[in-house]
């Protein structure tokens, strides 16, 4: 019975359950969606402070050759791994075939050929990154800017501290990341009840039938997220000399409620929590690597965008050059880095894909209707990538608590003074 108290265990049963019930019940399901919905906008409502709050407080804790230093290392990691996951896409898609042979049926939005058409390229996405207005970016939960104005807001705040000593406005917002991350715990305890009404809706609507009708897109997705998990751990293995075995057990609460969700952003304070307490990284390089990597680290969604490219050329039967498939990767990893990380967003970003490289429309249709469960493997690489590259960008600078790592150190959410904040701390919310 004490197994039954177990978070994960609970959203696992529930997961099962709700597509159980929504299989039976059929379009009636549908009538729980409201409740699923209602548990995601709790959650939704908190991320843009948590992930301000979290930035700034990492980035103004720092001294300015850490920050650098730290910011480096992540970004190199995550624009690797994503580049990585771009090429592996490619290669999978011409050896898998997804698009070759499939029917597709169904008309696009016109709404979303419209906002895909607003995107002119590459330039403005890069210039999407900058917000005129920055409480515009926060109403609209518009991750990328808000984490810019973020990270300039915490340098600033470092240089400000650095020349008075007066510390009050990072007590300040330190404290707002924790009231932020207790608020949240208190919405977890009703992750079941979301959990099971989410999935009960969906599968009363469209049932298992959406997963056959596209079953090599799916599979060369999900063949591609395990590649790139394994390759994940063996980098880590080998960089950080920690055991591989012991890495499931640490994975599995954020996993679980990454593949129910399918939302990196509603996962992000279980990964924060997760990252310190069971797997050992400083809070410090926690909450800048993590925050960072919740818009900016998204490898499953680099590698599935770069199979929708192959997949819609493939179902059109037209042969892309180099140069389109060089640009189809570039695309992906910048989607990656301007998209919010909330669901929802795929359909404008398959149809702008479709659009930018001239390939069908009437493919995305059917990408559309499968995108859930291909937003569950996304999210699982998205979510534990995550983690593996606060792990390695913690190594370097030996920011890893080993001893919790192997579990014979017990770590607990405590007080702790702003001045020792640079110190290798532990610290996070207790599991529920």
């Amino acid at each position: 019975m004490k197994a039954l108290s177990h978070p994960a265990l609970q959203i696992g049963v529930a997961a099962v359950a709700g597509l159980a019930f929504g299989l039976i019940a059929g379009e009636w399901a549908a009538n729980l969606k409201f409740v699923g919905d209602m548990f995601i906008r709790l959650i939704q409502m908190s991320i843009v402070p948590l992930v301000m709050a979290s930035v700034i407080v990492a980035t103004g804790s720092m001294t300015g050759a850490g920050t650098g230093r730290i910011a480096f290392r992540t970004f190199k990691w995550m624009f690797g791994f994503s580049i990585v996951a771009a090429i592996l896409a490619w290669v999978l898609s011409v050896l898998i075939r997804p698009g070759s042979g499939i029917e597709f049926s169904g008309e696009v939005d016109s709404s979303l050929q419209e906002s895909a058409g607003e995107a002119l390229g590459w330039q403005d996405t890069l210039l999407n990154f900058v917000s005129k207005n920055i409480f515009e970016a926060m109403s609209s939960a518009t991750m990328v800017p808000i984490i810019v104005f973020s990270l300039l807001f915490g340098v600033a705040l470092r240089n400000q501290i650095t020349k008075t000593g007066d510390t009050r406005v990072l007590t300040f917002i330190d404290q707002i990341q924790q009231i932020v991350l207790t608020m949240i715990r208190l919405v977890m305890y009703a992750a079941p009840i979301g959990v099971f009404c989410l999935l009960a809706a969906l599968a009363g609507d469209v049932g298992f039938a959406v997963v056959t009708s596209a079953l090599k897109y799916l599979g060369a997705t999900l063949a591609g997220v395990l590649i790139l998990f394994a390759l994940f751990v063996v980098v880590v293995t080998l960089r950080t000399r920690l055991s591989p075995w012991k890495l499931p057990g640490k994975l599995v609460e954020q996993t679980a409620i990454a593949i129910t969700t399918t939302s990196s952003a509603v996962t992000f304070p279980t990964v924060l929590k997760n990252t310190v307490e069971k797997v050992g990284v400083s809070q410090k390089v926690a909450n800048f690597t993590l925050s960072v990597g919740l818009t900016m680290g998204s490898y499953g969604a680099v590698l599935n965008y770069m199979i929708v490219v192959m997949f819609l050329a493939q179902s059109g039967d037209i042969e892309l050059s180099f140069g389109a498939i060089v640009l189809g990767m570039a695309l992906a990893i910048l989607l990656n880095m301007g998209t919010i990380t909330v669901p929802g967003g795929f359909p404008v970003v398959a149809t702008f894909l479709a659009t930018s490289l001239d390939l069908p429309l009437e493919a995305v249709g059917l990408l559309i209707a499968v995108d859930w469960f291909a937003g569950i493997f996304r999210t699982f690489l998205n979510v534990n990538g995550d983690t593996f590259v606060a792990m390695l960008v913690a190594n370097a600078d030996d920011e890893i608590e080993r001893e919790v790592y192997n579990g014979t150190r017990t770590v607990v959410a405590e007080e702790i003074e702003l001045a020792d904040y640079q110190d290798v701390l532990t610290r996070a919310d207790q599991a529920d």
